[in-house]
């Protein structure tokens, strides 16, 4: 059974000093990308944001569950408590950002088929690097996370996955015309945009 969704669009594009998932690559925005190879991948999606992004309103919108721009575990505790409450038979969520639009089309399948345990944490790897953000998360957790950001002091997810038994999975590069790309390549800046534009033929 594929899980519902989570996209963590919460944050607050500093660095591209506008909304970055509204921002055109190629066809669609980043976000309409994201959106488009997300959802096929699971039972419901949701966005997490301030506000609801205009041309989604088919998903459901969801707010931070806590106050402060708390940063992307105040988005996964959000997706605990809006899935706990609406399929209380969900036991676990997938997330992904709003800003990587490569993402692959059998992330959440991947992660799914390596999840052992109702509180086991399932998380993204490729090129040797760790990639929270997009994760399987368990709803059992919830009253874990909340007691953990409501001290201030607590805001890295790595060291939130070092409290709890965690899974990893391994992606490949993309390949492409102009090389390879990681597929979970991030855009912050109007560099990172302009490079991504390069690749925008895996989006098509």
């Amino acid at each position: 059974m594929r899980p519902p969704g989570l996209i963590l669009a919460g944050g607050r594009s500093s660095r591209m000093g506008k909304n970055k998932a509204q921002l055109q690559l190629g066809r669609d925005s980043i976000l309409g990308h994201v959106v488009r190879r997300l959802a096929p991948q699971v039972s419901k999606l949701a966005i997490n944001s301030a506000d609801p992004f205009p041309g989604l309103d088919t998903y459901t919108h969801v707010a931070d569950s806590l106050a402060g721009q708390l940063g992307p575990l105040a988005g996964i505790l959000t997706g605990m408590r809006h899935y706990s409450t609406i399929k209380p038979e969900t036991a676990h969520f997938a997330s992904a950002p709003c800003d990587s639009p490569f993402l692959p089309l059998d992330l959440v399948s991947q992660l799914t088929a390596a999840c052992i345990g109702s509180e086991t944490i399932v998380i993204a790897t490729s090129l040797e690097r760790r990639h929270p953000v997009f994760g399987l998360w368990p709803v059992a957790l919830a009253e874990d996370l909340e007691r953990w950001l409501l001290n201030g002091d607590n805001r890295r997810i790595g060291a939130f996955l070092d409290r709890h038994h965690l899974v990893t999975v391994d992606f490949p590069p993309l390949q492409a015309r102009y090389g390879s790309l990681d597929p979970f390549f991030n855009i912050n800046t109007p560099e990172e945009l302009a490079h991504a534009s390069t690749f925008a033929e895996i989006l098509a």
